[in-house]
């Protein structure tokens, strides 16, 4: 048997320790703050600036959120083929690597570029970038093409709202 290990926990070794002086007790409340995005378009006319005035967030327009910006990124663009093109293109710049040191990559959100269903080639092409990312779609709102942009958002964008903090702005 060695005699150099030592034997039981180290509170054996050390001795008891004196109990801390007891202070006020204040209750500790858990404060969760919203995340904050920054709405990167993937090709002019994304709807980026809508975005970010109905649903909060900094709007970087088409360029990489600067220094002072928040590091969460929520790309968007717009579900006709040359939107879904620069989607993917985007997508693939964070794949390897190429998007600015310190982003997160959150979502995709994609705007409706016209009223009505999408043709069957977009939606599939959706649904493979659903398998890559999160995606979240934002119907046609006439009320935005007219610049009235108050209001709920669309109910078929809850989880949208959700994400953004959106939803708890916006009661009432």
């Amino acid at each position: 048997m060695r005699t150099d290990m030592q034997q039981g926990p180290e509170i054996w070794l050390r001795g008891p320790v004196a109990p801390s002086e007891p202070g006020p007790q204040e209750p500790v409340h858990a404060v969760a703050t919203a995340r904050r995005y920054s709405w990167v378009g993937t090709h002019g006319g994304a709807g980026v600036s809508t975005l970010a005035a109905v649903y909060g967030g900094h709007d970087c327009g088409r360029e990489w959120p600067g220094p002072d910006d928040p590091r969460s990124v929520l790309l968007v663009a717009r579900t006709h083929a040359s939107g879904l093109a620069a989607a993917l293109r985007a997508l693939e710049v964070f794949r390897r690597g190429q998007a600015p040191q310190g982003l997160d990559l959150d979502a995709l959100v994609l705007v409706a570029d016209a009223p009505g269903r999408l043709p069957r080639p977009l939606d599939r092409q959706i649904r493979l970038l659903e398998q890559v990312i999160d995606v979240y779609r934002v119907p046609w709102v006439p009320d935005w093409r007219l610049g009235d942009l108050g209001g709920r958002p669309p109910r078929e964008t809850e989880a949208l709202a959700r994400l953004t903090g959106a939803a708890a702005g916006r009661r009432g």
